[in-house]
């Protein structure tokens, strides 16, 4: 049933149910559809779920679907692949005229990519052990059959060239978008692509230059001004200096196998923000990507990582080096900045989550958006 805490952040998935499943059959290791058939179609049908089975064969080509179909005919859009097609879906969504009422369709993340980030964090809300592969399948097949859905957070990105995107896991720039991008060559080899992308980038360790800054109509970024302007006066400005990685995540897992954010809830209202000085030592680094697989990095109290939760930032790389990612997918390196949406979107999960009513974040009772 829906928890008696917030009853008006859930619903339930009708019976019978219609869904509409875009898969990508090159993500990961290349076996989501051979997967799909054999684990999730006969879940489904036992949960009286049916499925229509829409297969990408293109870059945007779900982006495309899920922007110009009537949807009307499904209750909710399940994205079977990695985290890079559904933000594609996100992203095309917002793109309809009736997004408001788009963006009320639950979407559902099945793993079936490399990184698998949000299944991951999914998993973790929902109180699950730590598992991967066609354990974290069944994990998030199984609760999509139970129906339960809630609201998550999308936070705004917007670009000095003029684009804007939705997101709904992390920006990055540095080291993290580095080994994301790097080790797209290994994809055949799953979740291990990282393991060696992390060896190899450490090998070529590169610092960056730039001071992050923190803080019908699509929904106006209110705590934003254009990025022209200085920011506003109440913003946190942390120095010029050199960086290894920036990363603004708004969900628990950076991957299947990296705990970033523990405290990140889907519906939070809030952007953890880390940020690696210059100076770091390769061992220091790797040790501390060791213990991001059980989260407990920040305990490790390293002098150049920092994280601060916030509702807003600002990013200004001094010359344009480097990659900059967005759910995995790569940027043009340039200024950047981001403000959270709270519960703009609506996801599928199973209802133990802890903090269903977050507080209101003590680091943001003066109003301050830290930037970087």
């Amino acid at each position: 049933g829906v928890p008696a805490a917030c009853p008006k952040l859930y619903g339930v998935l009708p019976r019978p149910c219609h869904a509409l499943v875009l898969l990508n059959p090159q993500s990961g290791s290349g076996r989501a559809l051979d997967d799909f058939q054999a684990v999730v179609q006969p879940m489904l049908a036992e949960a009286d779920i049916a499925t229509t089975v829409f297969v990408t064969e293109r870059p945007h080509h779900a982006h495309e679907k899920v922007r110009d179909e009537d949807l009307s005919q499904w209750d909710t859009l399940v994205v079977m692949s990695g985290d890079g097609l559904l933000f594609e879906v996100v992203n095309g969504l917002m793109e309809r005229p009736d997004w408001k009422e788009a963006m009320k369709k639950p979407l559902c993340i099945l793993p079936g990519g490399s990184g698998n980030a949000l299944a991951a964090s999914i998993n973790y809300y929902a109180g699950y052990d730590h598992v991967a592969k066609k354990k974290l399948l069944t994990n998030c097949t199984f609760i999509l059959c139970k129906g339960l859905y809630t609201q998550m957070d999308l936070v705004s990105l917007s670009t000095a060239s003029g684009k804007r995107f939705f997101s709904f896991l992390g920006f990055g720039w540095g080291f993290i978008s580095d080994v994301d991008i790097d080790s797209e060559k290994y994809r055949w080899l799953g979740s291990a692509r990282f393991t060696l992308g992390t060896l190899q980038c450490l090998a070529k360790l590169r610092v960056y230059q730039g001071p992050p800054r923190q803080p019908g109509p699509l929904p106006p970024d209110s705590l934003l001004v254009p990025l022209g302007q200085p920011v506003p006066a109440h913003w946190t400005v942390v120095p010029e200096e050199e960086f290894v990685l920036v990363y603004a995540i708004y969900q628990s897992h950076l991957g299947t196998n990296l705990l970033m954010a523990p405290a990140a809830r889907l519906h939070d209202g809030c952007i953890h923000l880390f940020y690696m000085k210059a100076g770091i030592s390769r061992v220091t680094l790797l040790k501390l990507f060791l213990a991001m697989s059980r989260g407990t990095h920040l305990d490790l109290n390293c002098p150049h990582l920092c994280y601060v939760p916030v509702r807003a930032f600002r990013l200004e790389p001094r010359v344009a080096a480097g990659i900059m990612t967005v759910d995995g997918e790569a940027l043009a390196c340039e200024p950047v900045q981001g403000q959270v949406h709270a519960r703009l979107c609506r996801d599928g999960r199973s209802g133990k989550e802890e903090h269903d009513c977050p507080p209101p974040m003590a680091s943001l009772a003066h109003g301050e958006e830290p930037c970087i």
